[in-house]
């Protein structure tokens, strides 16, 4: 007699079982790995910020620890130095800026109602003038919306200051703190991680470490000259008009700038909007836009700083960059969009480097008897 092509029951009963159990074990290695990953997130939450704003400020002082080194002095010495010369700079700084400050931000305060009461009615104006050439905007109802994002742009504002403050005196306590260490001991740190790589791809584990470390320093340090000039543009632009809070103004933009794309968007809607309900539709106007537009990001951003400080780092297709701008957003809001870009640098860094090792090194293949085969 032929065996039967149908499996038994025994059989079946034993397949039911096998793969229930493969799902029950899947379903509960990716619940344990979903809670692993969510406590590890609710853990670092509050350490990602100070550790972003440490590698930079420790990217940015390398170049001035590794001078006063140079003089003869020790390593921590020379970080001791600069940071006490840091210190210097940012108190006379905070003593000469500190007044202007307080008074503008206080003004600024007292005048969001009448920007946004402003704005509503130039909103109900354009609404009204058209509606005659686009009926379908009469279910928009413009003004409401726009009285609504301000009221929570207020409400937020109002919340979020002191809540700001005390961060950041937190952050001008661990920063400092951190940058210290990495500045004293990132070296001997890079060295150990790198000696964990196996001796077939040490290598390539110094060279990638050397390669991400520098692109890193370079995008770094271009990124915040970049938004520093145009900052320092957008201020000086404005502050031949007539409008208030050019020098807030001009941070904003230049903060703002970090963010890649949209973030020039973002800095110009103050501006725009503060010269639109005091100055009007008129010549200093059009001027504040031709400050944004074509000076700032056309002439200085887009045809010096990006060619010269940036392009030749970051070397990202745009798709990629936008695409690092939005999964950043998704993860971490903000903060996530201005560290996608480098992050999808360092992404790309990584695989090209393992892609070069691959063809340059090709180690020879094993046979299934444990020979090599030459």
């Amino acid at each position: 007699m032929t065996p039967s092509k149908f499996p038994t029951r025994a059989g079946l009963l034993l397949f039911y079982l096998v793969l229930t159990a493969a799902i029950a074990t899947g379903l509960a290695l990716f619940s344990s790995a979903s809670t692993i990953i969510a406590l590890f997130r609710d853990a670092t939450a509050g350490l990602l910020l100070p550790l972003i704003l440490s590698l930079i400020a420790t990217f940015l002082l390398e170049p001035l620890v590794k001078v006063i080194e140079r003089g003869g002095r020790s390593r921590t010495t020379s970080i001791f130095v600069v940071f006490f010369l840091v210190a210097i700079a940012m108190a006379l700084s905070a003593l000469w800026l500190a007044p202007h400050w307080q008074q503008m931000w206080g003004s600024l305060k007292t005048d969001i109602p009448r920007y946004t009461s402003g704005l509503i009615t130039f909103l109900r104006s354009a609404q009204n003038d058209l509606r005659q050439h686009l009926p379908f905007i009469d279910s928009y109802d413009l003004p409401a919306r726009a009285r609504a994002l301000a009221e929570q742009l207020v409400s937020q504002i109002l919340v979020q200051t002191p809540r700001s403050a005390l961060r950041l005196a937190s952050l001008l306590f661990i920063v400092p703190l951190f940058s210290f260490f990495f500045l004293r001991d990132g070296q001997r740190i890079m060295r150990a991680i790198i000696a964990l790589a196996p001796n077939r791809h040490f290598e390539m584990a110094h060279d990638l470490s050397y390669g991400i470390s520098r692109q890193l320093a370079h995008f770094i340090r271009g990124r915040i000259l970049e938004a520093f000039i145009v900052g320092l543009v957008v201020a000086i632009g404005l502050s031949f008009t007539d409008i208030r809070y050019a020098p807030l103004l001009g941070v904003f933009a230049g903060v703002t700038n970090l963010i890649p794309y949209i973030g020039p968007l973002i800095g110009m809607i103050p501006g725009i909007l503060i010269a639109l309900v005091d100055l009007g539709l008129g010549g200093e106007f059009w001027w504040i836009v031709t400050v944004y537009f074509l000076i700032a990001q056309v002439i200085v951003d887009g045809f010096i700083l990006i060619p010269v400080l940036i392009s030749r780092v970051s070397n990202l297709h745009p798709l990629w960059v936008i695409l690092a701008i939005i999964m950043g957003g998704k993860l971490y809001g903000v903060l996530g969009m201005i560290i996608g870009v480098p992050v999808a640098s360092i992404i790309k860094i990584t695989i090209l480097e393992i892609r070069h090792y691959r063809r340059t090194f090709t180690l020879p293949e094993v046979a299934g008897d444990g020979e090599r085969i030459l």
